[in-house]
């Protein structure tokens, strides 16, 4: 037996999550191990349990690297599965005006909202979004977060979206974070096609998906803003299909404004995940758990946007959703990235507890990226992903209100966060 190269012993409770994505009140169940230990070898996980149990089944060698947790919390690496990280500029001024009263919608009429940073996006060149990137990829790793999709969306002409995915793709073979990226054209109709929104369609369809999928690696997704203003449900069910024939998983940004029918459209075309759902009704957040069609809530948002109401992750729990969260990181609604931070919004204003949080942004949102079988929870196989708190239980990272609750995170099997320090190699 060949030594391994990670231990972890000293949890006061190994959280694992073991068992796959959670629905209805499965979710309560973070499968803790009291006093648990973990080995990893080559960045995967070989045996997780009570800590004499690990000790007795793996050898150690002089180049094991042994972390005791000190009996502090030891969970799965968090899971983001909903970000606009790869941008250009910021929105300081809209958020002042969020402030004074503006809505989203006034914002967006101005001319602001996302058209503002498709501008200083497309005056961006490649090489300095990738460092822009790569700078956030570390924060969230100081947070916690070990896997998090990506979406392009700020470029929306064929050769600036083509310009975000290749950014995104370089930062993600630069940085130890697991970053999956999602096409996302379709996030605005850009000025030069406002009076033509037929052509933009056109050309989603008939140029940028295929374009996408014809150069390896770019994306894994497509995703579209299904709300009135944006794209009907016409228009996103003709650019999805498209996708799916062309190989792409499809998401939905669904009824975030309004009861538009994203959600529905989602259920349809048995997306992997609907996202926002803020005026999802029950009809169709009942078509998602059928469908099988993961339900992201992203309280950051509302909270940001501070008039817009909070998704109603209860009551999909009760209609039989997945629940995930993320955190729809971006530079206007939610310049927010702290996955401990969105747990404790999910505490506090969608009702669920810390366990039911916990789940959501790790086994549960892996399942939106389909990443479940790799990462998400602490079982033999998955990747060694893996975050020790400075806490002894989960149910403190609501409790401090997302700040200061992450001490280590290992990424594949190595430390790439030490009490508050990044190391990329």
């Amino acid at each position: 037996m060949r030594p391994v190269d990670l231990l972890i012993v000293g949890a006061g409770e190994l959280v694992t999550m073991a068992g796959g994505p959670r629905r209805g009140e499965r979710m309560k169940d973070a499968a803790v191990i009291p006093g648990g230990a973990l080995a990893a070898r080559d960045g995967r996980i070989v045996a997780v349990g009570p800590e004499d149990e690990v000790l007795r089944t793996v050898e150690t060698g002089p180049d094991t690297r042994v972390i005791d947790a000190r009996g502090r919390a030891v969970i799965p690496g968090f899971v983001d599965p909903h970000t606009h990280l790869c941008f250009a500029g910021d929105r300081a001024e809209e958020f002042a005006l969020r402030l004074g009263g503006a809505t989203y919608q006034e914002i967006a009429a101005r001319g602001g909202g996302i058209l503002e940073t498709v501008r200083a996006t497309r005056a961006a060149s490649q090489a300095e979004l990738v460092e822009l990137g790569l700078a956030r990829l570390d924060q969230l790793a100081l947070n916690g977060t070990t896997t998090v999709e990506v979406k392009s969306g700020y470029g929306l002409s064929l050769a600036d979206e083509l310009k975000q995915l290749r950014a995104i793709r370089a930062m993600a073979r630069r940085h130890p974070l697991t970053v999956v990226p999602t096409f996302m054209g379709a996030h605005e109709v850009p000025p030069e096609y406002r009076s033509r929104r037929e052509a933009y369609v056109d050309l989603l369809v008939e140029e940028m998906l295929p374009a996408v999928a014809a150069e390896p690696g770019l994306a894994r997704f497509a995703d579209v803003f299904t709300e009135a203003g944006v794209f009907s449900v016409a228009e996103s069910r003709r650019i999805l299909e498209r996708a799916k024939a062309l190989g792409f998983g499809v998401k939905v940004h669904a009824d975030e404004l309004s009861d538009l029918g994203g959600a529905a459209l989602a259920a349809e075309l048995g997306a992997i995940s609907a996202e926002h759902l803020l005026h999802a009704s029950d009809e169709a957040l009942a078509r998602l758990a059928e469908a099988g069609t993961v339900a992201v809530c992203l309280p950051g948002t509302s909270f940001c946007l501070m008039n817009a109401p909070y998704a109603r992750a209860r009551r999909m729990i009760e209609l039989g959703c997945t629940v995930a969260l993320g955190s729809d990181y971006n530079p206007g609604s939610c310049p927010a990235y702290a996955m401990p931070f969105i747990i404790t919004l999910a505490c506090m204003h969608l009702g669920l507890n810390p366990s039911e949080a916990l789940a959501a942004a790790t086994i549960n949102a892996a399942a939106a990226i389909g990443m479940e079988a790799e990462v998400g929870s602490l079982e033999v196989g998955k990747l060694a992903d893996v975050v020790i708190l400075s806490t002894p239980t989960h149910w403190h990272i609501p409790y401090h209100m997302g700040m200061g609750v992450v001490a280590k995170v290992v990424k594949r099997g190595r430390l790439i966060v030490d009490e508050g320090k990044v190391r990329r190699r």
